[in-house]
């Protein structure tokens, strides 16, 4: 299977290459580099402490997109370099790492799991004019930082704004209208919380009880209480596995049977694999749900990502969403117009790719715009559900309509 994979992956990279010369011509294809010269390319993630649950898999994720690529040729002969630093989850440090990629002359970036890690970082490669994809973080003012046409800020997760809407669209038609919001106080919990906020206003709708609380904090049982006094009857709660894992193992205990409900990090290991029976039956927003079941290339993914890392490692949504991110950038450098490997000119075929990419999460059909920098609109997630310890499909509608990987509208 993988050998046939890697047959798949050569045949589609010489043809975009094909398509380039058609583009080109022998003439400015002579001028560019020599294939001895590496593209470099910066990846920036958690990669130690909690953070590195999701770091982790975004990593391996890009890796193995790099290994096909230059297993089947690379950009015309030349090899993908990347250059790997960890930010530890740490705003100050991914800065630092930010500046001395930056300072290294990379081409491009695909990086950041924390929105306040990114938020701290943006503008080193907005000055710079390197091109940043975000595969991971959705704080949903990373990619309206800046206006749509000078924006170097690229994003191929789904933006905190369209989940917190879609699982409260959910939740309405459930009659669950009564909604206690936990959040924490990072960049990332107060992102989201506004964003959760807004979605039940346009219900005409506001919470019964809000929360706000650290990181690290080990007890919200008198949250959990007062949250339970206020009527509600659902729980959405923003945050990362550890505090969610709180709020779930505090309901158990006390014996509030109220669901609970959030965006995409509720599918991560650090709080179904942790919080256990308390996790059961938990909804989230997804872009992908780890199965086999769906189209080909997604199983391709995954058989390649299994084989690749064996079980030590899951194949999850940072893992596939930065597996595509890679193969959209080979996409954008095969539609650069001359030889440069400027980041405008990167920057410009970012935002008009030409070529539609059939990729584990998604069909990307011309996924950024000069004003659009974000891949995923509402059409395109999931409604997950934590059933006997894995995330499944809520819907069994959505396991059929996941055989179609679907396009931005």
């Amino acid at each position: 299977m993988v050998s046939m994979q890697t047959k798949i992956l050569k045949n589609s990279i010489r043809l975009l290459g094909a398509g380039l010369l058609c583009f080109t011509g022998a003439a400015a294809l002579a001028q560019m580099a020599p294939a001895s010269t590496a593209i470099r390319i910066g990846v920036i993630a958690p990669l130690s402490g909690p953070g590195a649950d999701f770091g982790v898999p975004m990593l391996n994720g890009v890796k193995l997109a790099v290994d096909e690529i230059n297993a089947a040729g690379g950009y015309l002969g030349r090899k993908l370099e990347l250059l790997v630093r960890d930010d530890e989850a740490n705003p100050d440090k991914g800065r630092k790492v930010s500046e001395e990629l930056a300072a290294q002359k990379i081409a491009v970036a695909i990086g950041f799991c924390n929105t306040g890690v990114a938020a701290k970082s943006l503008d080193v490669f907005q000055t710079q004019k390197i091109p940043l994809i975000i595969p991971c973080a959705t704080g949903t003012g990373l990619t309206a930082t800046y206006p749509g046409p000078e924006s170097y800020i690229f994003r191929t997760s789904a933006k905190d704004a369209i989940q917190a809407s879609f699982v409260v669209d959910d939740i309405v038609k459930r009659g669950w209208t009564k909604v206690a919001v936990f959040a924490d106080s990072t960049a990332y919990g107060e992102s989201g919380m506004k964003d959760v906020v807004a979605a039940l206003t346009k219900h005409k709708l506001t919470p019964a009880y809000v929360a706000r609380f650290p990181i690290g904090v080990k007890d919200l049982s008198n949250e959990l209480k007062a949250a339970r006094d206020a009527g509600a009857n659902v729980v959405f709660s923003y945050s990362l596995g550890p505090e969610s894992v709180v709020i779930a193992t505090g309901r158990k205990e006390l014996a509030w049977k109220v669901p609970q409900v959030g965006p995409w990090s509720l599918s991560f290991p650090a709080y179904v694999n942790v919080a256990k029976d308390a996790a059961e039956d938990t909804l989230m927003a997804q872009t992908f749900i780890v199965e086999q079941r769906g189209n080909e290339r997604r199983a391709a993914f995954l058989s390649s990502f299994a084989f690749k890392y064996g079980n030590k490692h899951v194949a999850s949504i940072p893992a596939a969403q930065a597996y595509d991110s890679m193969y959209l950038l080979l996409y954008s450098l095969f539609g650069l117009r001359d030889s440069s490997l400027s980041g405008p000119a990167i920057k410009a075929s970012l935002e008009n790719l030409d070529k539609v990419y059939h990729g584990a999460v998604a069909t990307y059909d011309r996924p950024f715009s000069t004003r659009d920098k974000d891949a995923f609109t509402a059409n395109m997630l999931l409604l997950g559900m934590v059933k006997g310890g894995v995330v499944t499909y809520a819907y069994p509608a959505d396991m059929k309509r996941n055989v179609f990987a679907q396009r931005k509208q």
